[in-house]
């Protein structure tokens, strides 16, 4: 957009808004992030701003109380800078919750409350009913014939009385799953059709809260109902449902060819405000489109992509092809974007606080599951509600979607609910429910510049309520999933002061409190698994061209940077910009090139994960660091590559990027095919395996530099947002790592592959498909690439590995800048594991000054050296890497048995010769009854032996060395797990973990002991209980954090916890 006023838009878009509107929960951007978005929405061509942040102190909850002097100063100068970039700024006000229409009193404080935002310079304005009681109160009832009425008498009066400015309304069923009973029939949105002043915009969502794709055809039905083209409230980029979830892809799903047929369209995005630049400049870019990129240069399946590809890896049918300018390729406008998102990086801001998204610790039932009618809005509404079920016409049902079985639906909510720390909610909606938003920390962005203040002593006035079991029928599509309703990221009080009062008692090595979960998982899903994966959608991504853009500021030509104010007087160094296709190049269609987006992929001759030999179907491959960037001259420099990673890590609500397919594919094919590792495998086998074993490493190791190169940036507001999203990812991948490195230890049984699968995973029968057909709404499917890679591995208690991230790290005590991994103990090891075991057997503390000089190895001989020498490929370590460098350009070599096999021994010296260092140990042994018999076998004669028992006579040891002297000796008459215990928890462990600061990851624990009772379960064990102390209350509430549970207490004063997985 050029310079010209807001109220007059340039003539080629006088009749079309694009903008952004701020209408999620949470934490509201900061008034000098609004400022920056201003800028940015002129530099590429948007208009509009529209003020809505729903848990902003005066938008809903408090919409009656005018702004004071402070406030209104900030809202003025934000109407100001935004006036100065041209940007039209629409002030939304919400007051449906509690607001009674036929009370003049009540229209009287709105117009009073507009009119105060009008004398701070406003000329737009819009009122927003979405996510309110549908039903009218009984004073309402008396006035007006229907609720439509009451809410088209209300602002027809209040755009009349403000003197008819540009006006706005968001209607209470905003798509048309919410539409009572449908779009067409609704009395609900004819009433707003013939009776709200023409003059008056409405919004729409789409066919879905979280609409998938907007076609002509449902534009169409809304426009002829509303008798105006609606504004698109777009949701597609919006995360507040899912705390796991940020959304970096770029606008799709919608064509060009529908600007037409439209007012505008607002993009409600993330709430982390950094991370929205892909979102907006894409939905920029497509505004100015015309056309979408021709369809054969989207996405084909594998089996017709395979049979259209030449020998050289080209699609001849899907040649390079010129595009012209006004023609939108989501992928092309990715790359583009991510050029100007680079820059932002190296511009020195502070953190803020952390961001508070709706995620709420509400004790109810999982999710129940029942058609879906009218749905609840994500990013409008944090509903409730207890009422029965409306139906939904068959008619109305996507054609095509399958059928499912509500049993394995139920299976597939528990599995995405299976979380501890988001517990959600589902229940359908019709209009006869009453319901309630969820209760919401109350905060104010209007008093300061940079800060959000959240002011915990005023209440919010939106008070909780529970859901209602509802009957299943014994089929549903999958259209018609369940929605679940969730609430606010705020514990119960009591829930609260249990876990402060635990984590008081507890050292900081642990985060949160852990329960045993049992989610109910089908059996059958297990004989429903389909492993042929042949209808995989092929994302061919291009390798970037040209010079490699690095972490840097740019020049950017006319058009000012965006600076923090004590950068604006700063020059900015030119630096090379990363080559984008234009007209004259497009993608290129290579083999082996898998995901589901649709823009091409280029693999150079040269690369290291070339296809040369497969055993399943061709799998893509990616390009090594050498052919997409140029030698850095820091090594920690972000490249336009390493956001092209975030991006497909955290990439769209129903779809997941190339590589994070990649990463699924590559870890399922390891783990279904980990018998070819056994002794006897077949060596054709064993040679992919390793291959490809190797390239999951390699991009696990690309994750963790993207992670470290992160931590580098200036950027720390940037940063911060980012870092929880890329730390549980990376925790994820440092946990299915470790398993896979065991995996190739071959220590397993034959029939391995039917211990270590998930029950309900990506790669079940009808998951993938139910993801990805936006049949339903994305917070079904919760967590994310990291929940879909997670649930891979098949232990069942997932809550302690899937908790929160760590906020971003402190000066004090700092926080590695990746998660510490797990790996299988070697012999090396050894010392480093006894090291920990005396720094550690005490009750969490150290043991050493109990033990003379010669008697240093006795707690380590009797805890954790037996593990090490019987069951040494049930052990495993957790090491810390972050002060090793990291050969990060080198990709594995995809045919060498040996490179691979080089890579797991961590105990070797890195680059400069530092050692990674080993924080944690856990070490288990299958079965308890047998591993005490060949303890008393080959273990304790020679340990008596070395401690004979006339030590105890020395007047030098403590009481505490003399009983582990008695415990070799009396090893036969010792005190052993009751058949009670053994029976259902036969396998016995050990664990523990150096407290902070050596060790700085607050989850290793959780990942370790995960990593173990995987190795457990590919062994067939589904249970394992660990022995005590009672008085040892430390290592009480460290296994009670890890998910395990007292079973059994002695009289001897020994404790059995145990854990099911």
């Amino acid at each position: 957009m050029t310079e010209s006023s807001p109220d007059e838009l340039s003539p080629n878009r006088k009749d079309f808004i694009c903008g952004v509107v701020e209408g999620f929960y949470g934490r509201p951007w900061t008034t000098e992030q609004r400022k920056d978005l201003f800028q940015k929405l002129k530099k590429w061509g948007m208009d509009m701003y529209v003020y809505a942040p729903k848990d902003d102190y005066k938008h809903r909850a408090y919409w009656r109380e005018l702004y004071t002097v402070e406030e209104a100063e900030h809202l003025t100068s934000l109407i100001s800078a935004a006036k100065e970039q041209g940007i039209l700024f629409c002030y939304a006000l919400s007051p449906g919750l509690d607001i009674t229409y036929s009370n003049q009193k009540e229209i009287t404080t709105l117009k009073r409350k507009l009119e105060q935002v009008s004398q701070f310079g406003c000329t737009c304005f819009a009122l927003l009913f979405d996510d309110i009681e549908p039903e009218m109160s009984e004073a309402d009832k008396q006035i007006f014939q229907s609720f439509a009425h009451a809410q088209v008498s209300v602002t027809n009066e209040i755009h009349q009385h403000l003197g008819c400015p540009r006006f706005l309304l968001c209607p209470t069923q905003y798509c048309s799953t919410r539409a009572v009973p449908t779009v067409n029939s609704s009395e609900y949105l004819n009433t707003l059709g013939t009776k709200l002043s023409q003059q008056i915009d409405i919004m729409w969502t789409g066919p879905k809260v979280i609409s998938k794709t907007l076609t002509t055809e449902c534009i169409e039905e809304i426009t002829q109902v509303l008798r105006r083209p609606p504004v698109i409230w777009d949701n597609l980029h919006a995360n507040d449902y899912d705390q796991k979830r940020i959304f970096l892809g770029p606008y799709c799903g919608r064509s060009p060819e529908l600007i037409p047929l439209l007012r505008g369209v607002l993009t409600n995005p993330n709430c982390e405000y950094n991370a929205n630049m892909i979102p907006i400049w894409t939905l920029a870019h497509w505004a100015s489109c015309s056309l979408d990129a021709p369809a054969h240069m989207e996405a084909v399946s594998w089996d017709i992509k395979l049979e259209r590809e030449s020998e050289q890896g080209v699609c001849e049918d899907e040649a390079p092809l010129p595009l012209g300018k006004h023609v939108y390729h989501h992928r092309q406008a990715l790359r583009q974007a991510i050029n100007e998102w680079l820059p932002e990086f190296s511009i020195p801001k502070t953190a803020q606080g952390p961001i508070i998204k709706p995620q709420p610790q509400v004790l109810v039932p999982p999710v129940p599951i029942i058609p879906i009618m009218p749905s609840v809005n994500t990013c409008m509404s944090l509903v409730t509600s207890t009422s029965n079920t409306s139906t939904t016409s068959t008619a109305d049902m996507t054609p095509g979607i399958p059928c499912v079985n509500t049993s394995q639906l139920q299976a597939l909510a528990d599995v995405c609910s299976a979380n501890n720390d988001r517990p959600i909610l589902a229940t359908g909606v019709s209009p006869a429910e009453n319901f309630n938003s969820v209760s919401n920390p109350v905060m104010n962005s209007l008093v300061s510049p940079t800060k959000v203040i959240l002011n915990e002593s005023i209440p919010n006035p939106i008070i909780p309520i529970a859901s209602s079991n509802i009957s299943l029928p014994s089929e549903i599509p999958v259209s018609t999933l369940p929605v679940p309703i969730l609430g606010i990221k705020a514990l119960e009080e009591n829930g609260g002061k249990i876990d402060q009062s635990m984590s008081d008692k507890v050292d900081e090595t642990l985060s949160g409190d852990s329960v045993l979960e049992s989610a109910s998982f089908i059996e059958d899903m297990k004989k429903d698994k389909d492993d042929d994966i042949d209808n995989i959608i092929v994302d061919d991504m291009e390798p970037l061209v040209g010079e490699q853009q690095r972490n840097g500021d740019m020049s950017i030509g006319d058009t000012p940077q965006t600076l923090s104010p004590s950068r604006v007087s700063m020059s900015i160094p030119e630096v090379g910009i990363l080559e984008t296709p234009g007209a004259a190049e497009a993608d290129v269609c290579m083999n082996d090139g898998m995901s589901e987006n649709g823009s091409m992929q280029v693999e150079p001759s040269n690369s290291p994960l070339s296809t040369d030999m497969m055993v399943e179907l061709a799998e893509p491959t990616e390009p090594s660091d050498e052919t997409l960037e140029e030698p850095a001259v820091d090594a920690n420099a972000l490249i336009a590559d390493d956001l092209l990673l975030l991006c497909d890590l955290f990439y769209l609500p129903f779809e997941h990027g190339s590589r994070g397919l990649r990463l699924l594919h590559d870890f399922n094919w390891l783990t279904t095919h980990a018998a070819s590792m056994l002794p006897r495998g077949n060596k054709p086998e064993t040679s992919e395996w390793r291959r490809r074993r190797s390239r999951f490493a390699w991009w696990v190791q690309r994750g963790r530099r993207l992670a470290r190169r992160l931590a580098q940036s200036a950027n720390r507001e940037l940063y911060a947002e980012l870092h929880p999203y890329v730390w549980d990812l990376c925790g994820v991948l440092a946990l299915l790592d470790g398993f896979v490195r065991w995996l190739e230890l071959g220590k397993f049984p034959a029939h391995v592959a039917t211990n270590i699968q998930g029950t309900y995973t990506w790669f079940s029968k009808g998951w993938r498909e139910a993801f990805e057909s936006g049949a339903q709404e994305p917070w079904v499917f919760r967590g994310g690439l990291a929940a879909d890679l997670r649930r891979l591995l098949a232990v069942d208690c997932a809550a302690d590995v899937l908790r929160p991230a760590p906020p971003a790290p402190q000066p004090v005590p700092p926080l590695p800048h990746a998660p510490h991994a797990p790996r299988p103990y070697i012999p090396a090891d050894e010392p480093a594991v006894c090291a920990i075991c005396h720094k550690t057997c005490r009750d969490g503390s150290d043991c050493s000054y109990l033990f003379p000089s010669d008697l240093q190895t006795l707690p380590a001989d009797r805890l954790v050296a037996p593990f090490l020498t019987f069951t040494p490929e049930l052990c495993m370590v957790i090491e810390d890497d972050e002060e090793c460098p990291h050969p990060d350009g080198d990709a594995p070599d995809g045919d060498c048995d040996d490179a691979a096999g080089e890579k797991i021994d961590s105990a070797e010296p890195r680059l400069n010769g530092v050692k990674p260092e080993i924080v944690g140990y856990a070490c288990a042994a299958l079965n308890s009854k047998e591993f005490y018999k060949r303890q008393e076998i080959a273990w304790i004669p020679e340990m008596c032996t070395k401690y004979p028992e006339s030590l105890v006579e020395r007047d030098d040891l403590s009481p505490a060395a003399k009983e582990c002297v008695r415990h070799f000796h009396q090893f036969a008459n010792l005190e052993r797990a009751p058949e009670s215990v053994t029976r259902a928890h036969p396998a016995l462990l050990t664990c523990c973990v150096l407290p902070p600061p050596a060790c700085r990851d607050p989850l290793a624990p959780a990942r370790l002991l995960t990593c173990l009772l995987a190795a457990l379960r590919a062994n067939g064990a589904n249970g394992v209980h660990a022995c005590i102390n009672a008085t040892d209350h430390y290592l009480h509430q460290f296994y009670s954090k890890l998910g395990f549970v007292e079973v059994h207490r002695s009289a001897g004063g020994r404790v059995y916890m145990a854990r099911a997985f």
